[in-house]
Formats: structure tokens, C-alpha cells, sequence
């Protein structure tokens, strides 16, 4: 007899899991942001907030827990329900460098299910217009020349700013100074008034000042040239396969039933492969959808945390 419940309850079981996936959402969303509101990850979120309600016709809240280079959020994430209520919005370094740059975070990488790619924004190596060089090669010559004398800014120690330029110095042999600050803005800020002569940052941050002549940008970390800045090198052109960008992706905690991520990643997919939603959301601040399955995703994680625990243990750098 007992073996006849276990038996039926596991095929209960089995005809409930696809019964979860038909009736969600049947409640609110939360998409927790690891950032404070306004920066490229939390425009994101509430692009994609705004069209899942619309589409299922449930709430979406954004609940931004900026701290700790994300550490804040992403242990919030991680310690959620997994039945796919919550969900976390986030960039790369929480999941890809995070985990090789503290020796003691609050959650794990395998904390979390990969759902979908959202959104990848190629970064620019700009450079303040008092440095004698206009092209990658006569800035690392010129470095080389004068070490220690190029200052950077980075957003944050640990930082896909830093973090791309300490890649910069491991492939060229130059090098450069890092000045760390708590974001890409107040940077910006130095970049633009001489106290710092680098950054490597989102073009869509920079493409104002650079417009206007008061930066000058050396070539971009696309993987080839831009169709809207043709006449701009990649960074690749010169040190072949560099790469400077920062993705941005939706995941799930662990335990989360998969029809429930596959029915979200089919969503989120078809929101960020939309050309008018692309139009409006990502174009004006140079970010390309990369919306795609849960498989294809942790692909693209899995080569950026081997790449970048590289990096991170050849530099020994530490974020405490």
C-alpha cells in the first residue's frame, strides 16, 4: 500500500510541475537589482519589468539592494523562494569575478540559474585629450615609455573597468595606475576635468564628451567595428581577441522548476529580440540585445569565469 501512495505521488508530482508553468505568474514579481536605480542595469530591469506585466498581466516590482560590489542583492536573491517569484537582474562581475575576487561572499555562483542574456554593452578605451596618443599601440608605447605616469579611474575595485584594464596590462606588458571610485560618474567627472587620463567604460556613458571633443576614444571592445561608428577600431584590431564589455542577464535562485525559467527565458527572449523594444531601450546607449536559452547563457558565463579568475589570481587582486 505504501508503495502504491509513493507511486501515485510521484505521478502527481509529475502532472503538477507543467500545471506550475500554465498558471504563473498567478502573483507579483519581484526582479531584485543588485545597483542603485538609473545605472544601465537597473534601465534594463524596468524595460523588462514594464513588458512582462504587460504581457502577463501580474505586477512586476523593481527592488534595487545597491552594496558591497552587488553582494547585497545577489545574497538577497540567493536566499529567496525558488518558486519564481523572485528574480534577480544583475551584471556580469556579480556571477563571473565576484566569487574570485572576495574570499568570502554571502552566495555562490551555483546559487543561481542562468534564465536569459539580456543585453551586452560594448565598453570604449577613452582617454583624456592631454595623452599623447590617438590609437591603442601609441598608448601602450607611450606607457611603457612613462609607467606608472597614465592614472585611471575604474567604477569599483573589482570592477569590469578595472578589471578589462588589468587584462590590458597582462597582454601588453604595460602600465597604467588605478584610481577606484564608488561609480562610473564621478570618474567621468575626474576623466573629463585631467586628474585621471584613462577609463575603460560603456560607450553610451562617454559618447557625449567624446561628441563634443572633450575625450578622445582610441578604439572600442566591441568584437568588430560598430555599423553607427564605423570609423572607430576595435581594441581587438591591435591586441587581437580583447574583448571589453559588460553583459547583463536575468536569473533565478536555484531550485526554481524549469518550466517555470524556460517559460520566463521564452519571454524574456522575445521582449529583447523585438526590434521596436531594441529601438527604444538599447540602441541609444550602444547595448545589443543577447537574449537567449538558459543553455546557450551559462555557456557564455562559464567562458567569462574561467577568463576572468585568470586575471583575477594572475594580478592577485583582492575586493574585501
Amino acid at each position: 500500500m505504501r508503495k502504491m501512495m509513493l507511486a501515485a505521488a510521484a505521478v502527481l508530482g509529475a502532472m503538477l510541475q507543467p500545471a506550475a508553468a500554465q498558471t504563473y505568474p498567478a502573483k507579483s514579481i519581484q526582479l531584485i537589482v543588485p545597483y542603485a536605480a538609473g545605472g544601465v542595469t537597473d534601465v534594463l530591469a524596468r524595460a523588462l519589468g514594464n513588458r512582462l506585466q504587460e504581457s502577463w498581466g501580474q505586477p512586476v516590482v523593481i527592488v534595487n539592494k545597491p552594496g558591497a560590489n552587488s553582494q547585497v542583492g545577489a545574497e538577497m536573491a540567493a536566499k529567496s523562494p525558488t518558486d519564481g517569484y523572485t528574480l534577480m537582474v544583475t551584471a556580469d562581475t556579480t556571477i563571473t569575478a565576484n566569487p574570485y575576487l572576495y574570499s568570502k561572499l554571502k552566495y555562490e555562483a551555483a546559487d543561481f540559474i542562468p534564465v536569459s542574456g539580456l543585453g551586452i554593452s560594448p565598453q570604449a578605451l577613452v582617454v583624456h585629450p592631454s595623452v599623447p596618443a590617438n590609437t591603442v599601440g601609441e598608448l601602450v608605447d607611450y606607457a611603457k615609455k612613462n609607467p606608472d605616469k597614465i592614472f585611471y579611474g575604474t567604477f569599483g575595485s573589482g570592477s569590469s573597468g578595472h578589471l578589462n584594464i588589468l587584462s590590458l596590462q597582462e597582454r601588453t606588458g604595460a602600465t597604467f595606475t588605478p584610481v577606484h571610485y564608488s561609480g562610473a560618474s564621478p570618474a567621468i567627472t575626474d576623466l573629463l576635468g585631467g586628474h585621471i587620463k584613462m577609463m575603460i567604460v560603456s560607450i553610451g556613458l562617454i559618447a557625449g564628451p567624446w561628441e563634443t571633443g572633450a575625450l578622445k576614444v582610441l578604439a572600442f571592445g566591441s568584437d568588430k567595428r560598430l555599423d553607427r561608428k564605423p570609423e572607430v577600431p576595435t581594441i581587438s584590431e591591435s591586441i587581437p581577441g580583447f574583448r571589453a564589455g559588460s553583459w547583463y542577464g536575468l536569473f533565478a535562485p536555484k531550485g526554481t522548476p524549469p518550466d517555470i525559467v524556460e517559460k520566463l527565458s521564452a519571454e524574456t527572449r522575445k521582449i529583447y529580440n523585438d526590434p521596436a523594444f531594441q529601438a527604444q531601450f538599447l540602441t541609444p546607449s550602444y547595448t545589443f540585445a543577447i537574449a537567449n536559452g538558459p543553455a546557450e547563457f551559462g555557456k557564455l558565463i562559464s567562458a567569462d569565469a574561467e577568463h576572468w579568475s585568470t586575471i583575477i589570481r594572475a594580478a592577485k587582486v583582492t575586493a574585501e
